[in-house]
């Protein structure tokens, strides 16, 4: 039976996020359906970040506070296993190990220091972005925190899409990976791409659209060249790949939404 949009919501929902939704089918079809509807929850994740953010700014807080705040709830909303991914990545990456090897160094519990090095300088990199784009304004810095959300689930679809294979027969890289068409992952992409353009026009300047749409298209990018390159050295992606994935694309994201 194909799965229904109500079952990839709950896929998504349910493996992306913390929120309370129970995963009713867990087969390749709904986790095609489940990572189409992937930028969905990473609108809910954005708008949530935004929300906090924005709060604190209207409140007095000063806009380091705000960005740690954006920063830290895409983070608690999902339990830290984005960091916790692009962590492992940097550490088999990083070993220079034959892929099987590597696939078990990843999988181990701690953190080695090319993981914590990675982690730091994301973290870095996403709280420095968003002080100076909510030191701006504080419309601008909630905006930000949206798209970034967006463009990172978004890179989550593309890495699911058909032809990118798994590296281990077991756990979620493995039942996401491939599941997705091309033209459903391009079709997503452009909603998602024109749905970060809206968000930087909010503001109310042009500018900020194409800055919206540029960063969640050059944010895809950086995370695909992530992939390509796990994908050559491991022989395909893992849960932590996709993990890492999604933290590159929200940095670049932000990064990118400073520039101009």
């Amino acid at each position: 039976m194909p799965a229904t949009p109500a079952d990839g919501l709950r896929f998504a929902f349910g493996t992306l996020t913390v929120l309370p939704v129970k995963v009713t089918r867990w087969d390749r079809d709904a986790a095609r359906a489940g990572m189409l509807c992937a930028p969905v929850a990473g609108l809910v994740v954005g708008l949530a970040a935004a929300a906090l953010g924005g709060i604190l700014t209207l409140l007095g807080a000063g806009p380091l506070l705000a960005a740690v705040a954006s920063v830290s709830v895409p983070a608690a909303l999902t339990r830290g296993l984005h960091l916790d991914g692009l962590a492992d990545t940097a550490d088999g990456l990083g070993s220079g190990k034959p892929a099987e090897d590597a696939l078990r160094i990843m999988k181990q519990s701690d953190i080695g220091p090319f993981g914590v090095i990675t982690l730091v300088l994301a973290l870095l990199a996403q709280v420095a972005a968003l002080t100076e784009l909510y030191a701006d304004s504080w419309a601008r810095g909630a905006l930000a925190a949206v798209v970034s959300a967006l463009a990172a689930r978004l890179a989550l679809t593309l890495a699911s899409r058909a032809g990118v294979p798994p590296a281990r027969p077991e756990g979620l890289g493995a039942a996401v990976a491939g599941t997705v068409p091309v033209r459903g992952a391009l079709l997503a992409a452009a909603v998602t791409v024109c749905a970060a353009g809206a968000a930087g026009a909010v503001t109310g300047s042009a500018h900020g659209a194409v800055r919206g749409a540029a960063a969640a298209v050059l944010a895809c990018c950086a995370a695909e060249l992530l992939q390509r390159h796990c994908v050559r050295r491991f022989g395909g992606v893992t849960g932590d790949v996709f993990g890492g994935v999604a933290e590159t694309a929200a940095t670049a994201a932000l990064v990118v939404l400073t520039f101009g």
